[in-house]
């Protein structure tokens, strides 16, 4: 199975600079609707973080913007799991449009689960470790994605 679908969105006028297109800071707006997204179909939804008092931080983030996205493009969030532990979860994101056939940009992140008391980390859920289970299953026949475990760095001379 691929990648889910995670969010979809027009890119708003206001997200995109003097030379019409989206701008740096909102490719991580996207991503992190889609991880709220992602969020839900694991058990941590707003009415479970509620009674939980659990959710998920962002530990680290990686985004490669790979190609333009314009004012009105109708953009989606494709989401793998890459693996997760009892406390973590490490995702990729991969942002697309109709008629491209490639990313137009991803972002690797490393989240991790909280009790929002501390916030300190916590082990999943039982439920949520199921849920993750269940992703992880579907996507098990995705290759590891193009972008994922890339470091910035100079090239010696």
């Amino acid at each position: 199975m691929p990648a889910q679908i995670t969010y979809r969105t027009p890119v708003q006028k206001d997200w995109v600079d003097y030379n019409g297109h989206l701008r740096d800071a909102f490719y991580m707006l996207i991503f992190s609707y889609a991880t709220d997204a992602l969020m839900e179909r694991i058990g941590l939804d707003a009415d479970s973080r509620g009674q939980s008092g659990n959710s998920l931080f962002t530990l680290e983030a990686h985004i490669n913007y790979l190609h333009e996205v314009k004012l009105g493009a109708e953009v989606w969030v494709q989401t793998q799991i890459i693996g997760f532990d009892r406390k973590r979860l490490h995702v990729y994101h991969s942002l697309h449009r109709a008629g491209f056939g490639e990313a137009l940009a991803a972002s690797e992140q490393m989240l991790l689960h909280v009790t929002l008391d501390g916030p300190k980390a916590a082990p999943f859920s039982e439920r949520s470790t199921s849920l993750i289970d269940s992703l992880v299953n579907e996507q098990r026949d995705q290759p590891t994605p193009e972008y994922a475990a890339r470091r910035i760095q100079l090239s010696e001379r």
